[in-house]
């Protein structure tokens, strides 16, 4: 039997693969290592450095529990100051040494006779290891629009999620394609900069005030001196945000006033921000709340009341070596393309990597020839010894920390009792994970994915199936009560 080089190994240096590695460095694990294809740890706050980057939940809530921040400069942080997080949590709790970088992942296979994971990385090199935990997160590989012509337009082309920083914007004619959460972000900025912005939007945003305070330096001495304040602050937000997704995504068959109320107040914002009465009908959703991702912001809708800013709903037919043309004919002149055209998630991301577990079953095929579904949103039957933190039904609360730190909890818990068997391999049973996928599809028969109008969202969270297995319909109480006391007897413990 071969030995395994390592006794885990986490795919993914973001704040997932943080996490996970802070996990197990708390229960012993030190022969660790942590691939990554970028050259840095942060993942998305490492990958994206656009113009007007910041979180859309309130800091105090976007961070670990057990590792507050204190100096965060406003209510909602900029990217900056994530990456910068990332590092030193990172260093506070020794996981960079673990790390590896430029190192990309091609896939994985589980080996029955020697019970380790097989781990192929780019230049041919395969890595064995005992455990294996893919921590790619949803948002790793960016969508690339299937446009006509895109390949042919000889100007320049910027990916907001691969941000051109030596390009000068200025004076330039610029179009943005996609009008999602980041769009909302980069358009003000971008608009102070360029000569003319055309935006084409194919569905228009959940837009709502953003109270985006800055937080003083007084303020972030007292949250260093006496924690306790900042977690009274966190409470606070944590609620809020609770309150948000529980009420009007979750509970929607109870609450669809509440739903209906909050489609109002961002009627209201929209009417108070946008004067020109056919562009603020443009902008207006004609989903459900919830449906597609909302997002906050003071500046978006104020963008398209600059001269310099148009925004273009006719849809795209095709594009030319210099400019756009519309299905109405028209075509606008351009020096610089910006894609803001979101991720791949389904099948980028679930799996991010291919992964053979047990018997030959490929996890993508799997999930595609069946359904998306696992236990706790992390683990899966046929695979042994393998964790996926950005699994189905994973997703918890609108904070990723709160996945994260969930996922935390349920490694302690099974790697705990794994120790304590003195066992070398465990498995989810498949009565445990169907128990688990009846309970998710059934919650989520209550939601506003199931209930509301969301056929027009064009939403990532839905799969081609209609299916929208990226949450979990729950509070996050109950998610976390469930990681820390799931039945043992769920898993197959063996030692090999």
């Amino acid at each position: 039997m071969n030995e395994a080089q390592y006794d885990v190994i986490i795919v993914g240096a973001g704040f997932g693969g943080i996490g996970s590695a802070i996990a197990l460095k708390r229960l012993g694990f030190e022969n660790i290592v942590i691939l990554d294809r970028e050259d840095d740890l942060g993942g998305t706050w490492h990958v994206n450095r656009y113009p007007g980057l910041a979180v859309d939940v309130p800091s105090p809530t976007f961070s670990f529990w057990f590792e507050p921040n204190p100096n965060w400069s406003k209510l909602y942080a900029p990217g900056p100051e994530l990456k910068r997080y990332a590092v030193d949590v990172a260093d506070k709790y020794d996981v960079r040494r673990h790390m590896r970088f430029n190192t990309t992942v091609n896939g994985a296979r589980w080996d029955e006779d020697s019970s380790t994971w097989q781990v192929a990385v780019d230049g041919g090199e395969t890595l064995t290891t005992r455990f294996l935990i893919c921590a790619t997160g949803f948002l790793s590989q960016p969508a690339k629009p299937d446009i006509p012509g895109l390949d042919s337009f000889a100007g320049h082309i910027v990916y907001t999620s691969r941000w051109d920083d030596d390009y000068d914007f200025a004076s330039k004619r610029a179009a943005m394609i996609g009008t999602g959460s980041t769009a909302v972000q980069v358009i003000p900025e971008l608009a102070k900069e360029v000569g003319d912005l055309t935006v084409y939007q194919r569905t228009p945003m959940w837009v709502m005030p953003k109270l985006d305070l800055p937080i003083p330096a007084p303020v972030r001495g007292l949250f260093a001196k006496v924690p306790a304040t900042q977690r009274a602050v966190r409470w606070v937000t944590d609620v809020t945000q609770e309150m948000l997704m529980l009420i009007a995504m979750w509970k929607y068959r109870r609450f669809r006033s509440l739903n209906e109320n909050a489609k109002k107040l961002a009627a209201l914002f929209r009417f108070l921000q946008v004067r020109d009465r056919g562009v603020r009908q443009a902008l207006t959703p004609t989903y459900d709340y919830g449906c597609k991702r909302p997002t906050v912001s003071n500046q978006y809708y104020r963008a398209f009341g600059q001269d310099n800013v148009h925004l273009e709903t006719a849809g795209i037919d095709h594009i030319e070596p210099d400019g756009i043309v519309t299905r109405d004919g028209r075509k606008t002149t351009i020096d610089v393309l910006l894609l803001a055209t979101g991720y791949d998630v389904w099948e980028g991301n679930l799996p991010a990597i291919e992964v053979i577990g047990r018997d030959g079953r490929n996890l993508g095929k799997w999930w595609r020839d069946t359904a998306f579904q696992a236990y706790e949103g992390v683990s899966i039957p046929y695979f042994p010894n393998f964790l996926n933190s950005a699994g189905p039904y994973s997703w918890v609360g609108l904070s990723w920390f709160t996945t994260v730190e969930c996922q935390m909890r349920h490694i302690a818990r099974l790697f705990g009792e794994l120790q304590r068997r003195d066992a070398t391999t465990f498995e989810v049973t498949e009565a445990a994970n169907t128990r688990f996928f009846d309970d998710m599809t059934t919650r989520i028969a209550d939601s506003v994915f199931a209930l509301g109008n969301c056929a027009t969202s064009r939403s990532y969270w839905f799969n081609s199936k209609g299916e929208t297995p990226l949450f979990r319909p729950t509070s996050v109480n109950e998610a976390v009560t469930a990681q820390d006391s799931f039945p043992l007897d769920d898993y197959v413990f063996d030692r090999t």
